[in-house]
């Protein structure tokens, strides 16, 4: 399980979380969603802002976001019209058995205990319910933005997810992959803030936030692909587990 004081550091950046952090492509969600009626009942959990919160709402589904961070469930209710976000986790979500058609998660599920939060999942899901992590991953195949990654000690890459999450436990049938790219444009500025919304850079000394910024500055200032860009192309390849309950 990762550790519990970075995994509960967002809440202090939660309006630039929301505000920087990449949306999902429409075509990921509706990958992880697929075959389900329309108006299904999802529930986001770990929802933080309600980035995949509304990325589903879009899609014409019916959200329950669950997350465990008072301040972020406070931006995400502000941001979201016509969602209200519940306290609880992963390990501990207030539904009823077999109450959702699905239940996603963004960029969480490496935060959760998981044979604890696979139980509780397959509790909330009706039988062949759907259960999908999404992931947003910096594409480490471009030389800048492996270096970005070492600078902000980032350290998440598709390898991982893919490599790391096999199965969901007994109550889960196989895992299927969805793969899919697209690109966040930001100033050097933005990127920088948003880099500050990382738990890494959150749970950081002062002194080594400062390095950590010294550096990134640096990067976009000398980069021969950087160099005086007024914005910057991020790349991501975004990566999707889906598997049906049992």
């Amino acid at each position: 399980m990762a550790d519990h004081t970075q995994a509960l550091s967002f809440g202090m950046a939660a309006a630039d979380y929301d505000r920087f952090r990449p949306r999902y492509p429409i075509e990921a969600v509706r990958w992880a969603l697929d075959g389900l009626e329309d108006s299904a009942r999802i529930v986001d959990l770990g929802a933080g802002t309600g980035i995949l919160t509304r990325g589903v709402l879009a899609l014409g589904h019916r959200v329950t976001p669950v997350e465990p961070d008072p301040e972020m469930r406070a931006r995400l209710d502000a941001a979201t019209p016509g969602s209200t976000a519940l306290a609880g986790g992963a390990e501990s979500v207030p539904l009823p058995d077999g109450s959702a058609d699905a239940v996603v998660v963004g960029q969480a599920y490496h935060w959760f205990d998981r044979k604890r939060a696979h139980a509780e999942i397959a509790r909330v899901l009706r039988p062949g319910g759907t259960f999908a992590p999404i992931w947003n991953l910096r594409d480490d195949q471009v030389g800048w933005v492996a270096e970005l990654g070492r600078i902000a000690r980032l350290g998440d890459n598709a390898g991982d997810v893919i490599e790391k999450y096999t199965d969901f436990g007994s109550d889960f049938g196989a895992i299927e992959l969805g793969e899919f790219t697209h690109r966040a444009t930001l100033t050097p500025d933005e990127m920088v803030a948003m880099l500050h919304t990382r738990s890494y850079w959150l749970t950081a000394p002062a002194e080594q936030r400062a390095a950590i910024d010294e550096e990134l500055r640096a990067l976009f200032a000398t980069h021969p692909d950087l160099a005086g860009r007024a914005t910057v192309d991020l790349p991501y390849r975004t990566i999707v587990l889906r598997a049906r309950r049992r």
